[in-house]
């Protein structure tokens, strides 16, 4: 029989040992692997709901390998090596100045982003979440804030006050995509700005959405 240490892991965030126990850790992250794969089209809204289910009634990391196994391998952490996550809060304070996130950064369970005079975009279009929310406790004054997002991305922003200033929000996908991350913003805006919308067009998407015939000569088809 193979030792255990030096068989291969399965699945996104999976670890070697079929019939070790698997900790409510093991769970999320099976869980927020099959959030990702419907966010990006890999599996069905129904698919979803029945792998989610069995991912937090499952026992083993055998039982959770399979429920992942026919989707793109994560790296996988090495066993007994300190787990890394994000802080449960992040703090972002700009005065007359541009910041934000971009790339892969990690999502943290709570974020407080105050904007006095400048601007900040938060990019969640690499974004890694381990949480199914994100808390977004916002005060712009006379400056902007800009999320920018993705299919399976939800903003709400119900629990917004807005005295002077505006709110947009604009989904980046249509009905029937799994929401795997939503993200719900509170505060006020005063004299400023808070805007969410999907990533802007290339030049190369811009024209593939050209018919093909008005990119012809006249007189040819």
């Amino acid at each position: 029989m193979a030792d255990e240490e030096s068989a291969p892991a399965r699945g996104p965030g999976m670890v070697p040992g079929d019939d070790l126990r698997a900790t409510h850790g093991d769970r999320d992250r099976a869980v927020e692997a099959l959030r990702v794969a419907a966010g990006d089209g890999r599996l069905t809204m129904e698919e979803l709901d029945e792998r989610v289910g069995a991912a937090l009634t499952a026992r083993t990391y055998g039982e959770l390998a399979a429920l992942v196994s026919d989707l793109p391998a994560a790296p996988a952490s090495p066993r007994g090596a300190p787990e890394v996550k994000p802080k449960d809060v992040v703090r972002i304070d700009c005065h007359s100045a541009t910041t934000g996130r971009d790339g892969p950064w990690m999502v943290p369970r709570r974020m407080e982003v105050r904007v006095t005079g400048g601007s900040v975009t938060l990019d969640f279009t690499e974004a890694v979440t381990w949480w199914p929310s994100l808390q977004l406790d916002v005060t712009v004054r006379g400056g902007s804030l800009r999320l920018v997002t993705k299919s399976g991305i939800v903003v709400s922003t119900d629990d917004l006050a807005v005295r002077a200033g505006s709110v947009k929000v604009r989904a980046p996908w249509g009905p029937g995509v799994p929401v795997g991350l939503r993200i719900d913003v509170a505060g006020t805006v005063a004299s400023g700005s808070v805007k969410a919308r999907p990533p802007r067009r290339t030049l190369w998407q811009w024209l593939r959405r050209r018919p093909l015939a008005s990119a012809l000569p006249p007189g040819r088809t």
